[in-house]
């Protein structure tokens, strides 16, 4: 699983970077569990109180009624409880923290799927960045640029094809100048296509590692502007065949189940290969990680828990589903 930066990604070379120690580790953790405070608050409060003082059936009742409360989804929910009530009282599910370990774990299955990591191994990768405004598209762009730069010397180019947004190019250069890298603007009102033609275009001429294209914010329920955005996709793919290696879409954890929806709409006209689940630090809804990955079977790749760049992390579901329900 993506415990740090060096196991996110797949590269051809090998990694000098060293593995986080312990105390790294549990630093990690502990902002994790932190950031959601909100989420675990309810879930892990019910499971606390009540839940597994006596198996009966108004205890999975109620233990469906926390999981459906933080947006775990009703499939995800109905399998994992299940899953949970047939093994109850046999031999190491007997109390409450077998229980809550036993939970912990279905809920890191659940959210396990698809490739959680992101392939860097094409000269130069693109990676393009989809979602509906304001859920954090190019400040997530600006945090993975720096990280990839600062952190496994890649060299990262930008492209601003957001060219609708008031002050989008502006946001998006600001960020690559914090993180030391190019980026590729264009007057606002240009084509998007274009601009995103021209990024890989100069990222193939000039040696770039990484390609790393914003598009403006839509929303999944304007079909002319989804039609749009694929349009963008197959302007990429004509430039450099097999482009963009990874399309990532942006989603706000506030939405909760909007944000489920908003997922499988994109996943349609983008061919979306991973989640970054941001503002997971401002919700009680943060179950929709595991939502998303087992309705819609798209892995999240990276987790948004608040505004530095330490906080947008690689998503681990063994470490999420501990935070999720860890006592206070």
């Amino acid at each position: 699983m993506s415990r740090d930066w060096s196991d996110l990604f797949i590269t051809s070379e090998a990694t000098e970077q060293a593995a986080p120690g312990p105390e790294r580790r549990a630093g990690f953790f502990r902002r994790l569990r932190e950031s959601l405070g909100k989420t675990r608050q309810a879930l892990a409060g019910e499971l606390q109180a009540t839940l597994f003082q006596a198996m009966d059936e108004h205890t999975w009742e109620r233990l469906e009624e926390a999981l459906i409360a933080a947006d775990l989804g009703a499939s995800a929910t109905a399998a994992v409880v299940a899953e949970l009530e047939s093994e109850a009282g046999g031999e190491g599910l007997q109390s409450g923290e077998q229980l809550s370990r036993r939970l912990a774990q279905l809920l890191a299955q659940a959210a396990s799927v698809g490739e959680q990591r992101i392939d860097l191994r094409c000269k130069p990768t693109v990676i393009l960045l989809v979602g509906v405004n304001g859920t954090g598209k190019t400040t997530t762009i600006g945090k993975l640029a720096w990280h990839l730069q600062q952190e496994l010397g890649k060299r990262v180019l930008l492209g601003a094809a957001d060219t609708f947004r008031a002050a989008a190019s502006e946001q998006l250069e600001a960020w690559a100048q914090r993180a030391g890298c190019a980026i590729v603007t264009a007057p606002a009102g240009s084509d998007p296509g274009a601009v995103a033609f021209e990024t890989v275009g100069r990222a193939r001429g000039e040696g770039f590692d990484v390609a790393i294209i914003d598009t403006a914010g839509r929303l999944h329920t304007k079909d002319d502007l989804m039609a749009e955005l694929r349009k963008v996709h197959g302007v990429i793919s004509r430039q450099l065949p097999g482009a963009p290696h990874e399309t990532l879409l942006t989603v706000d954890a506030s939405t909760g189940q909007n944000g489920l929806r908003q997922a499988a709409m994109f996943a349609e006209f983008a061919k979306v290969t991973g989640v970054v689940l941001t503002k997971l630090d401002g919700t009680a809804r943060g179950g929709i990680a595991i939502a998303i990955a087992k309705e819609l079977q798209l892995p999240v790749k990276l987790i948004g828990v608040g505004e530095s760049l330490q906080d947008l992390r690689p998503f681990d579901p063994e470490e999420f589903a501990s935070a999720l329900i860890a006592p206070e």
